[in-house]
């Protein structure tokens, strides 16, 4: 259990890292003298170098021992928080953002890997559950409590508070990860290929639209609530639908080797239900809350639905373009947010996410042969 928790670690470090500054962001912008909208690339630029390094790097070090590359990757993070902390210039900041953004493509490349190395195969769905579980805890939890930090020690405190993180995952990662030896060049196959693979593009067609509609609705939440009235409940909106994140995380981590094809229809079908009612009754508080944890218990297991989907159609190649396809659409959601809320306005938004879900909802159902089939590989069907 050790290992698995080491790496969910680093899923959590990843996210934290990425998403820390949106929490701080006009306190990090004041300091730094730039407006709030040139600090809030410092997300966008970290998503980027997510999404195109993510199959480059997986190219480049396929012979590497495994362990090292996890252990430079959240060195990395260890150096960017330090000088995102310390650095009193723009320009240098974003350097590193962009560097940690590199590195977390290498953390996500090899988490999978390693959760379906250190279990059984009817028990790898739930070590990736635990080992993917730092994501939505990241995202629901450790943001919330970095902002929180923030407010009391201040941003550049917070940033080196992770520093320290990162430095002690280090010496865990060495401590409990067993290492593992890279690929012989003989061995590696194109990763592009695996677009050919019966059930990737599916799988990747439900991570675009998802990721996209989930980020275009989360990045700009705040402006949705005080759209209608309840700019002053952020926080417990927020915490509604992290609690129900962290629900849906524990009954995925129990269910999905066995029950991952109607896992996710129910995943997809909450999300599009949420969108339903926010679409249409967020003016009504009860329904508000009511459509967060419906979209709470969707999102919180998505992540490690859709790593284990992929990785069953497609192996480690199907990761590498997992990892490309699901950080550039969540850099996407923003800029696609920021078009309609400019053009259109917040209603925009959960019509949006009611389009871009009722496709994926209709993927998931057809694709039963070999993007989300009801028998997983070395399982049993699943009960009809």
């Amino acid at each position: 259990m050790s290992p698995l928790l080491a790496l969910s670690t680093a899923a959590f470090m990843g996210i934290l890292t990425e998403a820390l500054p949106a929490g701080v962001l006009p306190e990090m912008a004041r300091d730094l003298s730039v407006s709030e909208s040139a600090m809030g690339q410092s997300l966008t630029i970290y998503a980027i170098a997510t999404g195109l390094s993510a199959i480059p790097l997986s190219v480049t070090t396929a012979a590497w021992a495994r362990r090292k590359l996890l252990l430079l990757a959240v060195t990395a993070f260890a150096v960017a928080n330090t000088v995102t902390a310390l650095s009193s210039s723009y320009s240098l900041t974003m350097v590193f953002r962009l560097i940690a953004g590199v590195a977390a493509a290498a953390v996500w490349a090899e988490l999978v890997g390693y959760a379906r190395r250190l279990a059984p195969p009817h028990l790898q769905g739930r070590a990736i559950a635990i080992t993917m579980a730092g994501v939505p805890l990241a995202l629901s939890l450790g943001i919330p409590l970095g902002t929180f930090l923030g407010g009391l020690f201040g941003w550049r405190m917070t940033f080196g508070l992770v520093t320290l993180i990162s430095v002690a995952l280090l010496g865990w990662i060495l401590a409990s990860v067993p290492d593992a030896p890279g690929k012989r060049p003989e061995a590696r196959e194109p990763i592009l290929k695996a677009l050919a693979l019966p059930g990737v593009p599916a799988v990747l067609f439900v991570v675009a639209a998802y990721v996209l509609a989930h980020n275009i609705l989360y990045t700009y939440i705040a402006t949705f609530l005080d759209e209608n009235g309840m700019g002053d409940s952020r926080d417990v909106v927020l915490l509604v639908f992290g609690i129900a994140s962290v629900v849906s995380i524990l009954i995925t981590g129990a269910l999905v080797d066995r029950r991952l094809r109607r896992l996710t229809i129910i995943s997809s079908a909450l999300f599009l239900a949420s969108a339903v009612l926010l679409a249409l009754l967020a003016g009504n508080i009860v329904v508000v809350y009511g459509a967060m944890v419906l979209w709470g218990l969707g999102w919180g297991g998505v992540t490690t639905l859709l790593q284990t989907a992929v990785t069953d159609a497609g192996g480690e190649r199907g990761q590498a373009l997992l990892v490309t396809t699901w950080n550039s659409f969540m850099a996407g959601g923003g800029a696609v947010g920021g078009l309609l809320l400019g053009g259109i306005g917040p209603g925009s938004f959960a019509w949006s996410v009611l389009a871009l879900m009722a496709p994926v909802l209709i993927v998931v159902v057809l694709a039963r042969k070999h993007a989300f089939p009801a028998k997983r590989p070395d399982m049993v069907p699943e009960d009809r």
